[in-house]
């Protein structure tokens, strides 16, 4: 690892990525070019000697909401989105050890071939020896998303701190994208985030987070160094916690 002076907040943290994240400006697919300045980012962090785990969503190949609205059954299409996270977690491997990072996939759905299954233990000590982890799966149970996914494991590895990654510099209380008039809110209850149905994670994930006290910041993926800057404590996006 390379040296730093920065001292970070956190010694262990879950960033959530999207899956639209890794598609870049086309939507869709993966583009190779997005992931490495991801990969570059979590590298930045690992460097600064903090235990890194990545949780990816599967928007960017696969919507189960869209084919449940078309429809095909909800528990297949979840398990079809399940198997999109993991072609986007190993994408985000390969740029990573590319990067000299050294990697583990974890994945809810067994798949020896290409990934270890999840293990919540082995998972532990990975981190302990400086290795960045990847969830893919989500939690392995059709009805759940990957924000849920996140903030399980962040709970089962006892991270202090869930990172939100997103396309937008925080919560807001309308869509920014298409309201320019929406209002960033810069700190917000567990509560608050679920009584207003404000859309940055599902009830049963903010849940999860609130019953187990572990912060969220949700911030802005797009603007280099963000990753960084929130591993180091700085007030960027929007915090969440308890009262």
């Amino acid at each position: 690892m390379r040296e730093s002076r920065d001292n970070p907040k956190y010694k262990r943290i879950v960033l959530k990525l999207s899956g639209e994240a890794l598609a870049g400006p086309r939507g869709y697919g993966i583009d190779l070019d997005v992931v490495r300045v991801i990969a570059e980012e979590i590298r930045d962090v690992r460097d600064l000697g903090v235990e890194t785990a990545v949780v990816v969503g599967g928007g960017n190949i696969w919507r189960g909401v869209r084919a449940q609205s078309a429809g095909m059954d909800r528990a297949t299409a979840d398990y079809m989105g399940m198997l999109a996270t993991i072609i986007n977690a190993l994408s985000l491997q390969d740029c990573l050890e590319k990067l000299g990072c050294d990697t583990r996939v974890q994945t809810s759905i067994e798949m020896r071939e290409v990934a270890e299954p999840y293990i919540r233990r082995r998972a532990i000590r990975h981190l302990e020896k400086g290795r960045v982890v990847i969830f893919a799966g989500g939690t392995g149970n059709p009805y759940f998303s990957t924000d849920t996914a996140a903030a399980l494991r962040a709970a089962e590895i006892e991270a202090e701190i869930l990172l939100m990654a997103k396309r937008v510099d925080g919560v807001y209380d309308r869509d920014p994208l298409s309201d320019p008039n929406a209002k960033q809110f810069k700190r917000l209850t567990y509560l608050e985030v679920i009584e207003k149905g404000l859309g940055v994670m599902d009830s049963t994930a903010a849940s999860l987070c609130m019953d187990n006290g572990i912060p969220i910041v949700v911030f802005n993926l797009m603007r280099s160094g963000n990753v960084k800057r929130a591993v180091l404590g700085e007030d960027i996006g929007t915090e969440i916690r308890g009262e």
